[in-house]
């Protein structure tokens, strides 16, 4: 598969491979919130991927929807990240950091009590949460003011410089799967007024205000961005999905990202549609697929111009050396779901390589 294994440009850096490694949350960092060492084994394992995009890490303290997930709001959550930018970068790797607000998708039980912040005050409906207090409902978010939204640019904005001291190679910007930027995209949850409501250019106001900002930081050429038009998890929904990434796509072309990490369908197949083609049309920069993409697939997107790189999920959870079993064509270890947010090495650390 010639064309996987092709180097590409994106954005300032220069990856030898196709094959990214798309983010993963798996519940690691204990409930400091704090990358470790168990995680740079994680991650350092899985080097050879052109890109690492690391799991949604909470930009702003006091906001988790995972209990367990990292963060990078501090100088201790820093010098964790640190370990494992310094594992990756001894294998030869290159990796990014996605930076992320959860929003609505918060709760109360994670966060001392604080009432969780969304676009509009709009639970979400017919799911639970994982807290110690066990699976509870989603509870009503509170209605961020306008001038409340500058505080979370400022946020992402930190989180950005907290990224570069952790050694990263550059930062994601989680605009997708229905957390707060995401909630503010879409119309199914974004029933406010104002500057941040109504008009697709209102409701994507914070989201390129974020971008802008971290890339301040970085450089846009170092920030990447992810977008779910269609996913419908965390009970997301928009009125003209294909249309918003369509508009989105074009008005990104502004920003000079180093790429853009498009989710091409729906985890539960409620909403439908060919995201890939009107984007690729409308988008000049470095197009990322994810979502159920063989090797195969990937490989004939990348030839035939659809795609520039392919970011894998479970298939790199359950193969740390993906690319190398890949080129080799040889079988794929089975990912094992019981074992995606528990915590310690199994099913983490100890999916064997294929020399093994």
């Amino acid at each position: 598969m010639p064309n996987l294994f092709s180097s590409l440009q994106v954005g300032a850096i220069q990856v030898p491979n196709r094959i990214f490694m798309a983010p993963l949350t798996r519940t690691r960092a204990g409930e400091a919130h704090l990358a470790n060492a168990l995680m740079a084994e994680h991650y350092a394992q899985r080097a050879s991927g052109g890109l690492l995009i690391a799991e949604a890490t909470m930009a702003v303290e006091g906001h988790s929807a995972f209990w367990k997930e990292p963060g990078i709001f501090s100088a201790a959550c820093v010098e964790g990240w640190k370990l494992v930018t310094d594992a990756v970068h001894a294998k030869g790797g290159r990796i990014f950091l996605q930076i992320w607000h959860g929003g609505r998708a918060c709760h109360p039980a994670l966060n001392g009590g604080a009432v969780p912040v969304s676009a509009s005050a709009i639970a979400i409906a017919n799911d639970e949460v994982h807290t110690p207090q066990g699976k509870l409902p989603y509870t009503v978010p509170r209605a961020l003011r306008d001038d409340e939204l500058p505080g979370i640019v400022a946020g992402f904005r930190q989180a950005a410089v907290y990224a570069k001291d952790a050694g990263f190679d550059g930062v994601e910007v989680h605009g997708a799967n229905g957390y707060l930027l995401d909630q503010f995209l879409r119309d199914g949850t974004n029933k406010r007024d104002g500057q941040y409501g109504g008009s697709r250019e209102n409701r994507a106001r914070l989201l390129f205000d974020v971008i802008r900002a971290v890339s301040d930081v970085w450089g846009s050429d170092r920030v990447g961005l992810r977008l779910s038009p269609l996913n419908s998890y965390n009970d997301m929904r928009d009125s003209d999905p294909v249309g918003l990434a369509t508009w989105l796509a074009e008005r990104l072309n502004d920003f000079n990202l180093a790429y853009l990490h498009l989710m091409r369908g729906d985890f539960f197949q409620q909403q439908t549609g060919d995201l890939m083609t009107p984007v690729r049309a409308a988008y000049k920069g470095v197009l990322i697929g994810n979502m159920g993409y063989s090797p195969a697939e990937a490989d004939e997107a990348i030839s035939s111009g659809k795609l520039d790189a392919v970011a894998f999920g479970t298939a790199f959870l359950a193969n740390p050396d993906l690319p190398a079993r890949i080129q080799a064509n040889a079988p794929l270890n089975a990912p094992n779901p019981a074992t995606f947010y528990t915590p310690g090495p199994e099913g983490y650390t100890d999916y064997p390589a294929l020399a093994a």
